[in-house]
């Protein structure tokens, strides 16, 4: 086995933590790898990077491969989605001025019920309320037309989404182009920490096991580089078992908060890492166990049930046929790959890869190779089921 540099792009966000472990602690020289860490600003920007090979993977938003499978987000190219890079870790946020009337309106920012918090955000903005998310297909939008709509608020047709880069989120709410935001760590922790915002609710309130940014590549490059890909999959999915031990949360906060990734204080981005975040200008703080998942419960496993979800979320937005949607979201998440590459590593993976997507209430065993794995809470902050049996 030669040793291989691949270039690999990301946003700078906390979630990109595995792809900058993977590097730093020699995750990927195990596999006789050096990932060339390459920063994009937009996600915009890192889709064309992929897409015109300048790099070879990225860390991508979950939804956007799926969106180009559809024919839509503008790729030119499709993608495969060899693993989860992360569960959860966004954050909901308002301006300080809707955050005080949704205070004075009696919401207490208890940060853990959707529909409370979303009730009081409908009630205390202005129509249209603007609210600015990364891009236009990612789990931020979802997420929220999601929410809102269940909310009985019309969504997107009723809401203007508007596209802000993540580091440039605060910069808007502060200039008052947008009402509130979903995004990323550390971006909603800097709108705080700038005294221009105050953040809500977490992602996971909405739906506790949503995936949220995926390694991508190039439709075609698994077949091409076979070998490569499943050395990827493994230094990554090391990676995300190291992230998991809580022990781990300051040294990772340490290699993140260099120049050449997110350029931040460390104790900034140790608060995603361990889910304690401040919420207000004022000091608020409030405890999110899970807040943000890299391995615990398989959550690096690339469900072809999430793809699916994702792919009739934008399929009925669109007007597009569902069952035809559904069959092409499935075969972007490349759980195939993901299993054949882990194979003869402890990784423990589920016996299927295709699951009722908000069933389950508490954390699950279920059946796996070796027995021994157990499912994290997945629930809609509704209590909907989604059945990927259900193309209807």
């Amino acid at each position: 086995m030669t040793h291989t540099v691949l270039p690999v792009g990301f946003v700078p966000l906390v979630d990109a933590a595995p792809l900058i472990v993977a590097q730093e602690m020699g995750f990927a020289a195990e596999e006789k790898l050096t990932l060339d860490l390459r920063p994009a600003p937009s996600w915009s920007l890192l889709r064309d990077m992929l897409a015109f090979g300048q790099v070879d993977a990225a860390h991508m938003l979950s939804p956007l491969p799926v969106a180009t499978a559809l024919g839509m987000a503008g790729a030119g190219c499709e993608f495969s989605v060899l693993s989860v890079l992360s569960i959860n870790g966004n954050v909901i946020g308002v301006s300080t001025e809707l955050a005080a009337k949704i205070t004075d309106q009696g919401h207490g920012f208890t940060f853990d019920d959707a529909r409370a918090a979303g009730h009081a955000l409908l009630s205390a903005s202005n129509a249209p309320l603007r609210i600015g998310v990364p891009f236009p297909f990612s789990m931020h939008a979802e997420l929220l037309y999601y929410w809102l709509n269940a909310l009985g608020f019309a969504a997107p047709n009723a809401v203007d989404i508007r596209t802000v880069p993540p580091s440039l989120m605060a910069d808007a709410i502060s200039a008052g182009e947008i009402d509130a935001f979903c995004v990323g760590e550390p971006w909603g922790s800097i709108a705080v920490e700038q005294g221009v915002g105050s953040l809500l609710l977490p992602s996971q309130a909405i739906w506790s096991f949503a995936p949220e940014k995926v390694l991508a590549v190039r439709r075609d490059w698994p077949e091409e580089n076979a070998a490569l890909a499943a050395r990827l999959i493994r230094a990554i999915w090391r990676a995300g078992r190291w992230l998991a031990d809580p022990s781990s949360r300051l040294l990772a906060a340490e290699l993140m908060s260099s120049r050449r990734y997110l350029d931040l204080p460390p104790e900034i981005l140790e608060r995603a890492l361990s889910g304690n975040l401040t919420i207000t200008p004022q000091g608020r703080q409030r405890a999110v166990p899970g807040f943000l998942e890299f391995h615990n419960g398989a959550a690096g496993f690339p469900w072809r049930s999430q793809a699916q979800w994702i792919a009739q979320q934008i399929a009925s937005r669109n007007g597009f046929d569902r069952k035809t949607a559904a069959a092409a979201g499935r075969q972007v998440f490349r759980s195939d790959l993901y299993r054949e590459a882990l194979k003869g590593t402890q990784a423990d993976l589920p016996g299927a890869s295709l699951k009722f997507e908000g069933a389950l209430e508490v954390e699950t065993p279920v059946a796996s190779k070796a027995g021994t794995l157990s499912l994290l809470p997945n629930r809609f902050f509704d209590r909907q089921v989604f059945d990927p049996s259900d193309t209807s």
